[in-house]
């Protein structure tokens, strides 16, 4: 589930519970729809997103015991996480996540398609654990952190040692913004931010257009049938293939249904 308000210029999207917002198919669904309606709004292009979570968790990462239970859902999965972070990409205004809790795999990678990265100090770690699970990183991945982690120490941290970031480590390392003392202390820091940003008065739509162009590289590989390589499982010797992992292409994956909510809660 997932709660969105709109406080002035800024909208709050939250990830509510106390679970850990696994990105099964119908939270994927729930954040595209409560998207859809941020970029549906009047005031969308003078206004801030900004994204967190209740509980322990901003998010662990796929429901992978969903996908055990039904192989399919991990394309399903894999392609709906896709046009989320596209429609982040795209949308015309900045994007901050206050992440409050622990962020892992793809809830790492949710994260980091926002502009900033506000963090908590005293609980959670960024965490890309596709190595510890023998899962290689898809190519759009990859092409992500390549764009939002600065050295290739950091970047061999992040994905070749799965390393388990602290917000103090996360700032070192050029990935978190800034570090607070607890979660409604990150939240707070990120609504203070967001209302400096609207003081500044860009234009949104050209806000986004530069973002497209900076975060090109992601977009490509999202519409590549290279990202079909998150199906990849280390088996000692030799990599095989899990055709289920496969996903379709950008085209393909654009005519998802969006579902557009009249309610604040979906």
């Amino acid at each position: 589930m997932c709660t969105l308000e709109k406080r002035g210029r800024l909208f709050l999207l939250k990830l509510t519970g106390d679970g850990e917002h696994r990105l099964n198919p119908t939270l994927l669904d729930n954040l595209r729809s409560a998207i859809t309606q941020i970029r549906s709004d009047p005031s969308s292009s003078q206004s801030v997103l900004i994204t967190t979570s209740d509980g322990k968790f901003f998010s662990n990462g796929y429901d992978l015991a969903l996908a055990a239970s039904d192989p399919p859902l991990r394309a399903l999965m894999a392609a709906k996480l896709r046009s989320l972070v596209a429609d982040l990409i795209s949308l015309p205004m900045p994007t901050i996540a206050a992440v409050t809790g622990h962020a892992s795999a793809a809830g790492f990678l949710l994260a980091m398609s926002h502009d900033y990265i506000l963090m908590r100090r005293d609980r959670g770690f960024l965490y890309m654990s596709e190595l510890d699970i023998e899962l290689v990183l898809p190519a759009w991945f990859v092409a992500m952190i390549r764009m939002k982690v600065a050295s290739p120490a950091a970047r061999r941290d992040v994905a070749l040692t799965a390393e388990k970031i602290t917000a103090d480590r996360g700032l070192e390392m050029g990935i978190v913004d800034s570090r607070h003392g607890s979660a409604a202390e990150t939240v707070e820091a990120a609504v203070k931010l967001g209302e400096e940003i609207v003081r500044r008065g860009a234009d949104g739509h050209v806000y986004g257009r530069m973002r497209e162009t900076l975060l090109r590289e992601v977009l490509h590989a999202i519409g590549s049938n290279e990202s079909a390589s998150s199906g990849v499982r280390n088996s000692g010797s030799k990599l095989s293939w899990n055709s289920s992992w496969r996903t379709s292409t950008w085209s393909a994956f654009l005519l998802l249904p969006r579902c557009v909510g009249r309610s604040a809660r979906f």
